[in-house]
């Protein structure tokens, strides 16, 4: 099939066949591992003209990869983007971004709840280079319209957003970025392109902690940036060739396997984090839960109308607070007491004390990360028995 005939075709279909077929060169139908630093030239003139920019190929695995190459072409196809650049980790991508787009002088509005490595980042880091951070309550519009400056250049936005799943209007926040003359950019780590497209709902820049979901399999790093051609040739040929966070041939080779069983896996994670869900919904030891997919979630609407399925991660506060959520962590005998998620194993984590360490006590209670918050990536294993692992944890409360 032709790239314009697969645009046709189901989400699922495009992840297995890919949306330029078997590699043209050799004929092999599964990528292979292009794991060369440097690549010759046919001439000096040829040399001259790819470092120029007049000429398109491969110099140096840190400028590109012909590995590399191939997941690029896929997520922005998936992401229905114009070009993508995958880069060392979903850190790597998000600094990558703001260094790209902003300098000394400039704001960044972004979500009070943030994954605790972005939040750092954003917090310690932009700071000593000049470019101020406003984290604001984004779930509110007008929030967003109040904050902005006129050395607003960007919005930075995760939705779902991690731990607390709290959602933010992609479509209303970008028609507010643009009305200022700002750049809206979406974390879609947590939905991924099968349950979530923030480029078609006004986005102008997504990224992916590709090490998740993409990836699928808890083994590799890497991140990626999905934009307009002219943003992705800026961050390739300034940012990531001075900054060098590359992605390595391999790691690009292990998301493109992770691309093909995407669909399968995310509709599994979906399955089993709706039935977990509603059943913590129920449970007496239970405060909260939170999960878009539940109608009792304050954002069901929202998640229903901007996405196509709910994910695989959950939240809830237990009665008891930061002891009780400890003793669980501690309790659970089929669920892996691990950071990271969108795994096929579930991972239980306690965010207050792990992933989100790096919020003090005033941000959490902004950021609405209770510490007796438990976060879920939920797995593809059986759901009755990852019910009957938490309901034997639980009875340890």
């Amino acid at each position: 099939m032709t790239p314009e005939e697969l645009k046709k075709a189901g989400f699922s279909t495009i992840c297995v066949h890919g949306s330029g077929g078997v590699d043209k060169s050799t004929g092999a139908v599964a990528t292979p591992i292009y794991q060369s630093s440097t690549f010759a030239f046919k001439n000096a003139q040829e040399g001259a003209a790819l470092f120029s920019g007049e000429k398109e190929g491969y110099i140096y695995t840190r400028l590109g990869n012909p590995t590399q190459d191939a997941l690029e072409k896929e997520m922005s196809f998936l992401e229905n983007g114009e070009a993508a650049l995958a880069v060392a980790s979903g850190m790597a991508a998000t600094s990558c971004v703001i260094l790209t787009l902003m300098g000394c002088g400039d704001t960044l509005i972004a979500s009070d709840t943030l994954y605790g490595g972005t939040h750092q980042f954003f917090k310690e880091s932009l700071g000593k280079i000049g470019i101020r951070v406003k984290e604001i309550d984004t779930s509110n519009p007008d929030e967003i319209e109040k904050n902005f400056d006129n050395k607003t250049k960007a919005i930075y936005l995760e939705t779902p957003a991690n731990p607390t799943l709290k959602l933010a209007d992609i479509r209303k926040t970008a028609e507010i970025a643009h009305k200022n003359n700002a750049v809206l950019i979406i974390d879609n780590t947590f939905a991924t392109p099968y349950y979530q497209r923030p480029l078609t709902l006004g986005a102008d820049i997504v990224i992916h902690s590709a090490t998740k979901y993409i990836g699928g399999h808890g083994d590799t790093i890497g991140g990626i940036i999905i934009s307009t051609k002219s943003f992705i040739d800026k961050a390739r040929g300034e940012t990531l060739r001075d900054f060098g966070g590359c992605i390595s041939p391999f790691n690009a080779w292990l998301l493109l396997r992770g691309l093909k069983t995407l669909p399968v896996r995310m509709d599994r994670h979906s399955h089993n984090a709706l039935r977990l869900a509603q059943y913590l919904s129920f449970h007496p030891k239970v405060q909260q839960i939170f999960y878009p997919g539940l109608r009792i979630h304050p954002q069901y609407d929202l998640a229903a109308k901007q996405m196509s399925g709910f994910g695989g991660m959950i939240s809830f506060i237990l009665k008891g607070g930061k002891d009780a959520g400890i003793t669980l962590c501690n309790s659970v005998k089929l669920m892996t007491l691990a950071v990271s998620l969108g795994d096929c194993d579930t991972l239980i984590e306690h965010p207050a004390s792990m992933t989100h360490s790096t919020y003090s006590n005033e941000e959490l209670e902004m950021a609405g990360i209770d510490p007796g918050l438990i976060r879920i990536s939920v797995g593809i294993e059986g759901i009755d028995d990852l019910i009957a692992d938490l309901s034997q944890a639980l009875k340890r409360i």
